[in-house]
């Protein structure tokens, strides 16, 4: 076993963020391969990419359906991200997702249902430390090959039974991991347990508020082979905002975006002709030209709230003082 002091095994301290989902007692890192609980010596290892396996217990069952689907499609999963189409229409989102989380620190931050860690593409510059937790190890082994960030863990565990400390973290963050969870007011809560009063949750997901897009999708995610029509439901409002206040997190941004240009660029995952645009001569420019085109017509008044993705930011409320106290 390795005799190094703790705080050699932990420089970052995120192993002390860690705790174990089926007890909550913390963790230490013992030697390069194991975490241990403290006081109930459960044993979790960790593999060659350095991922911390908490979920091998306690998962629910919609994690575990989660789980095979995307150890399965993990490799489809990156490769339907790497068109140029695609890339250009994704700077669009990541453009309108950067000026909702302006400049300022996230500070220590988790990125849950991380997949490829795309959280630290985006925003790594303003985030001090990062955790990224997935339930897919062949995910987490992908996003622990593609990013360097010095103060980084990567973790499998379950979104709903997060191994986290409470109110350890600055920032919460999810790009696409809602929708793939069912029990969302079980979600908000764990997020709302993590987050430290002031904390904020960013996310970025599909959306269906708008009549048209919620019965495409119904058809959809029945036929792609990449999407799961028993766990996956994009976001509505009326199913969002008001389950984020009552589990503590007050709603400050949801905004949509995306429209006929996301259709046609942002679904290789699902429409095979989408994958031929690749071979379209200036498709790089044509697929900019969409992106401002349906940013104009959400800008419109009717349209608004008609786009495919929504972003938003969720702050967990400040505890309230005792009665009595509030005006000293």
């Amino acid at each position: 076993m390795d005799t190094a002091p703790a705080t050699d095994r932990d420089p970052t301290g995120l192993i002390g963020l860690l705790r174990c989902p089926s007890t909550m007692e913390p963790l230490v890192r013992v030697d390069a391969r194991t975490v241990l609980s403290v006081p109930g010596n459960r044993r979790y290892a960790i593999n060659d990419a350095g991922v911390v396996q908490l979920a091998t217990e306690g998962l629910s069952p919609e994690a575990i359906v989660q789980q095979a689907h995307y150890d399965r499609i993990a490799a489809a999963y990156v490769a339907n991200l790497g068109y140029p189409h695609t890339q250009e229409y994704m700077a669009y989102l990541d453009r309108a997702l950067a000026e909702a989380v302006g400049g300022a620190s996230l500070g220590t931050a988790a990125e849950l249902c991380c997949g490829h860690g795309e959280a630290l593409n985006l925003l790594g510059t303003h985030i001090e430390r990062y955790i990224g937790v997935d339930v897919s190890e062949k995910m987490l082994v992908a996003a622990a090959g593609m990013h360097s960030h010095a103060a980084s863990l990567f973790v499998q565990g379950d979104a709903t039974n997060l191994p986290l400390a409470d109110a350890c973290l600055d920032t919460v963050v999810m790009l696409g991991g809602i929708h793939h969870v069912p029990d969302r007011t079980q979600l908000f809560c764990e997020i709302a347990r993590v987050l430290k009063p002031g904390g904020r949750l960013i996310y970025r997901e599909p959306v269906s508020d708008f009549v048209l897009w919620r019965a495409l999708r119904a058809i959809v995610y029945r036929v792609s082979p990449i999407l799961d029509n028993t766990t996956e439901r994009p976001l509505i409002y009326s199913e969002t905002v008001p389950v984020l206040a009552k589990a503590g997190l007050r709603s400050e941004v949801y905004s949509t975006h995306g429209f006929l240009g996301f259709c046609l660029f942002m679904n290789s995952d699902v429409l095979f002709f989408n994958r031929l645009f690749r071979f379209v001569p200036g498709i790089r420019g044509i697929t900019r030209a969409s992106a401002h085109l349906d940013r104009m017509l959400l800008s419109l008044p009717l349209l608004r709230s008609a786009g495919l993705q929504v972003i938003g930011i969720a702050v967990k409320e400040a505890p309230r003082p005792p009665h009595g106290l509030a005006a000293l």
